[in-house]
C-alpha cells in the first residue's frame, strides 16, 4: 500500500465535475478520483479549516464513532474495476479491527476529519495515477476515468 495525502479538490473547466487529487507521500504520482459536488464541498471545507454552522454527515459520523470508542485508523483505496474505485474504512475498537466497504469520497471525507492515513493499493496507483498534473491532464483524465452509472447524470462517482 502507498501512503497518500489529499492535495486538492479541482473542478473541470469543461464539465464542472469535481475531482479529488491524491498525491503519494514519498513520490510524484497523483491519483485523480472524480467525486460528487457534495462530497467535494465537504472535503474542501475541511482542507480550508472552515467549520460549518451545523455538523455535516461526516462530522456526525466521526462524532458517533468517537462516542462509541472507535478510531478511524486508515482508509484504503483498494481496487479499480470497470472504471469504479473501491475503498475500505478501517476502524479500531479496543483490540478489534473492523473493515467497512465505502465509496472513496466518503472514506476520504471521514479520513480528513479524523487524521487517518490514506493508503492506495499499488495496483490502483499503477493503473490510474498520473505523473504530471495540470488542468489539461485533469480534463483528459475525465474522459477516461471513474464513471459509474446509477444516478442518471454523467457525474463521476465511486462504487455505490
Amino acid at each position: 500500500m502507498i501512503e497518500a495525502s489529499i492535495e486538492s479538490i479541482r473542478v473541470s473547466m469543461v464539465t464542472q465535475n469535481r475531482v479529488v487529487i491524491l498525491r503519494e507521500v514519498d513520490g510524484q504520482r497523483h491519483l485523480p478520483i472524480w467525486i460528487g459536488s457534495y462530497e467535494a464541498e465537504a472535503i474542501a471545507l475541511e482542507l480550508q479549516g472552515v467549520t460549518p454552522t451545523r455538523p455535516l454527515p461526516y462530522d456526525l459520523m466521526g462524532t458517533m464513532l468517537e462516542e462509541l470508542g472507535a478510531d478511524v485508523d486508515r482508509i484504503m483505496i483498494t481496487d479499480l474495476s470497470h472504471k469504479v474505485y473501491y475503498a475500505t474504512i478501517v476502524l479500531v475498537v479496543g483490540d478489534k479491527t473492523i473493515e467497512i466497504d465505502a465509496r472513496p469520497s466518503d472514506a476520504l471525507a471521514l479520513a480528513i476529519r479524523s487524521d487517518a492515513r490514506i493508503l492506495i493499493d499499488e495496483s490502483v496507483m499503477e493503473t490510474a495515477s498520473i505523473a504530471v498534473l495540470d488542468e489539461s491532464d485533469i480534463d483528459q483524465t475525465e474522459s477516461d476515468t471513474m464513471y459509474s452509472g446509477g444516478s442518471g447524470d454523467p457525474s463521476p462517482t465511486e462504487s455505490s
